[in-house]
Formats: C-alpha cells, sequence, structure tokens
C-alpha cells in the first residue's frame, strides 16, 4: 500500500477534503507548456454525466504521462471534475462576471445537479490501471434578485466554480434543499473517493 497519493488538481478544497480525510497527498500539476483548459471542451449534443466522465478521463491520462516523463516514484494518482447541469445544459467555470451573472440567474429558483467524476490511476509492470466513479448530487436553490447575484459576483467567489459559485461559502444561504453527497457538491465526493481509492490499495479506514 502506498503511504501518499498523487493529486492532479490545483482545486484547494480537493486538497483540504483529502488531508481532513487522513491522506497525504502530493501535488501533480500540469507543466507550464501542458494545455489543460483544452480538455475540459464541451462535444457537440453532449450529456452533462457523459462530459464530466470523459474529461475526468483524459485528466488521468494526462495525469499518469506526467508522472511516467517526471520518472516520480510510483503511488495512485486521483483526478476529478466536477459540472453543474441545468438539464441538460452544462454550466462550467464562468468566464466573466458576466457569465457568472447569468449562470446564477438561470439557477435561481430552480433545482440542478451537481455531478463529479473521480478517477484513480496506478502505472504498473503491465501498463496503467484505472477505476472510476460518479456522484450526482441535487440543490434547489431559492428564488434571488439581481442585487443579490450581482453582490455575490462582486465579492469574487463564483470565478473559477463550476455554476459560479461556492457551496461551502455564502451561497450555501441560498440552497434550501441538498441531496446527495455536500463534499461531491464541493469537488470531492467521501465516500465514492473512498471507494476508489480503496480499490487502488489505499483504504482511509
Amino acid at each position: 500500500m502506498s503511504p501518499f497519493i498523487y493529486l492532479a488538481s490545483q482545486s484547494p478544497r480537493r486538497l483540504q477534503l483529502l488531508e481532513q480525510w487522513g491522506v497525504r497527498c502530493e501535488l501533480l500539476l500540469p507543466d507550464a507548456d501542458e494545455d489543460v483548459e483544452s480538455l475540459e471542451a464541451e462535444a457537440h449534443g453532449e450529456a452533462p454525466a457523459a462530459y464530466v466522465q470523459r474529461v475526468t478521463a483524459l485528466k488521468l491520462q494526462a495525469s499518469l504521462a506526467r508522472l511516467q516523463r517526471r520518472g516520480l516514484p510510483s503511488a495512485p494518482v486521483l483526478c476529478a471534475d466536477t459540472t453543474v447541469a441545468l438539464g441538460r445544459r452544462i454550466l462550467g467555470k464562468p468566464a466573466d462576471a458576466a457569465e457568472a451573472c447569468q449562470m446564477l440567474a438561470a439557477l435561481a429558483g430552480r433545482r440542478h445537479r451537481v455531478l463529479t467524476a473521480v478517477a484513480v490511476g496506478r502505472l504498473g509492470e503491465h501498463g496503467a490501471e484505472h477505476w472510476t466513479t460518479l456522484s450526482t448530487s441535487w440543490v434547489a436553490f431559492e428564488p434571488l434578485t439581481a442585487a443579490q447575484i450581482q453582490c455575490y459576483v462582486d465579492s469574487g467567489e463564483p470565478m473559477g466554480k463550476a455554476g459560479a459559485y461556492a457551496i461551502q461559502g455564502r451561497a450555501a444561504l441560498w440552497a434550501s434543499h441538498i441531496s446527495g453527497s455536500y463534499s461531491g457538491i464541493m469537488g470531492l465526493p467521501a465516500h465514492e473517493t473512498a471507494q476508489v481509492l480503496g480499490a487502488a490499495g489505499m483504504h482511509l479506514v
């Protein structure tokens, strides 16, 4: 069993959650010349669940290649991706404040899904092994005024967040109902992550 895992994510929330669960992490971040943003491009007509799982698989593939290229010690590599879905519409990270306002206006007074895919991979003598899982949660927001949305966007919190909000931040005040995995809505579902890490040989409890 490996004493640590590689976390191939720049999300401070994922690192915080893993450390909270007692997992020792080493960051495996992209090289300067890697175009990781292009991995998150949507395919035409792609369903949200298919999208988030495909993106996570691509991230894992790139991360394992990075690990091999750098000649680092072998250990499980964890990747994840989170998206917010309103029906079949995928709400990723807003490009700017205006798009963040548009996303939040669309979510206001409605129920939406938060999908987080998790993938763990490990390089072995006979190639790479991988394990994947998908968490689906539901969040309902109360109706919001344009002034409420603008105030939240002005705080800067929505930027870099799928769906333009952070459930662990001020947006929690709007969530009238949550069903599923709270940590999954944050970006890394506890139960599912424990399962895939356990399959890779790292048992959290």
